[in-house]
């Protein structure tokens, strides 16, 4: 099926520097920002030496989210009602047969967004997109305006609380739509039951989409897909706004749905969570669009690699660390990375969370105390930086580039 994968050219922020002229010197930086499992604080650490390079103050337990461009990294504190936002210093700029890397202080921005519960940050273009699960609005926040110390920021009408997403597509913005009939007890949200199309001005575009407990969204190229209970909903650009396809799950799989999903950079393809112990592979426009992957034991968490396009990385509760060939959908290598981690608990336990940072696969280890770098073409453990405390969720930034 992956055969049929399309080629697409996407710029990555962790995407090797393409050679730059003989006049200009290359650089390479990483730098990595890891929330703390209990403490309220942020650290940022310069991959090269381990060295602290920042420490920032949040409020309490922190999703980290990087932008497009990874020139910020949002971290949401859904439990307090708060955003705050790094400045990473790193800043690539495109020059066509080549790109500039230029390397600055990281700093936390003045600018904070606050709202009932904010949880998904989904990073497109120049812009985010936080959505408030207990507001009834999701914000598009210009990246630009906020590297300025500036807000410029466009609402979004949810319809009601819930547990939900947005995702712009060009002039047009993708919402998750609750189901406003149903009562719900004190405290609790309602379910998700499909996605809706708005232009800009909040007006629907089309009819509602159907998707049963819409949870986990990814972009590839053009298209966009959700997780359902049904199958994965793709959405695509068209004539008169969003179109939708509902691409339902195989009759022969087992019975199970996806909640997370992963969009591939260099090719136009999601990998997506079915179950706890296993995934799939999708290409939207195969005949035969799925193919299932079963893992050994149920997965931790799993990554793309955004430079070498066929890896995925996948690490399972029992410690190992899986290299998935995203075009033959077989797992062709795999090591021993961490002690064993059960999934059973709960889902905010303290457990190993994944980043790619150019020859590594970066991995916390909070029960150590530990950022494990693990090479990606021999899976053994080049070196380790000592964190404070129980990393848990962590961002990986930077590549290479020309310095004049």
């Amino acid at each position: 099926m992956m055969k049929h994968l399309r080629m697409v050219a996407l710029m990555s922020v962790a995407v090797a520097g393409i050679m730059a002229p003989a006049v200009a010197d290359e650089q390479t930086a990483w730098r990595l920002f890891v929330a703390d499992h209990t403490k309220p604080v942020v650290h940022a650490i310069d991959m090269n030496d381990g060295r602290e390079i920042g420490k920032f103050d949040v409020k309490g337990w922190t999703n980290l989210a990087p932008s497009a461009s990874g020139k910020t990294v949002f971290a949401a504190q859904p439990d307090f009602d708060m955003v705050n936002v790094i400045a990473t210093g790193i800043d690539f700029s495109d020059h066509g047969d080549h790109r500039d890397l230029s390397v600055s202080e990281t700093k936390l921005l003045p600018v904070t967004f606050e709202g009932p519960r904010p949880y998904h940050v989904v990073a497109h273009d120049d812009h985010l997109i936080l959505f408030y699960d207990r507001g009834g609005k999701a914000e598009i926040i210009d990246e630009a305006a906020l590297l300025e110390g500036q807000k410029e920021v466009t609402s979004i009408d949810t319809t009601k609380p819930h547990h939900g997403v947005a995702v712009t597509m060009g002039n047009h913005v993708l919402v998750s739509v609750p189901n406003t009939e149903v009562e719900v007890n004190e405290g609790e949200l309602p379910p998700r039951i499909g996605l809706r199309a708005v232009d800009r001005e909040g007006h629907q575009v089309g009819d509602i989409a159907a998707c049963t407990d819409l949870h986990g969204e990814a972009t590839s190229a053009r298209i966009v897909a959700f997780g359902c209970k049904e199958g994965i909903l793709v959405a695509s650009p068209g004539k008169d706004g969003p179109e939708f396809k509902m691409l339902p799950y195989p009759d022969a799989f087992p019975k199970a749905h996806s909640g997370t999903l992963l969009g591939g950079k260099a090719m136009q393809f999601f990998l997506a969570n079915y179950g706890e112990d296993k995934v799939i592979l999708i290409d939207a426009e195969a005949a035969q669009p799925f193919r299932l992957v079963e893992l050994p034991t149920r997965r931790v968490d799993f990554i793309l690699d955004p430079a070498k396009a066929r890896n995925a990385y996948i690490l399972t509760e029992d410690g190992d660390l899986h290299v998935l060939d995203v075009i033959t959908g077989e797992i062709v290598r795999k090591a021993r990375v961490t002690e064993p981690y059960s999934k059973d608990g709960h889902w905010r336990d303290p457990r190993p969370r994944l980043a790619v940072a150019g020859e590594h696969v970066v991995i916390t280890d909070p029960r150590h105390s530990l950022i494990r770098l693990i090479n990606v073409e021999t899976l053994a453990e080049d070196r380790t930086i000592p964190v404070e405390g129980q990393p848990f969720s962590i961002v990986a930034i930077g590549g290479s580039g020309a310095t004049h």
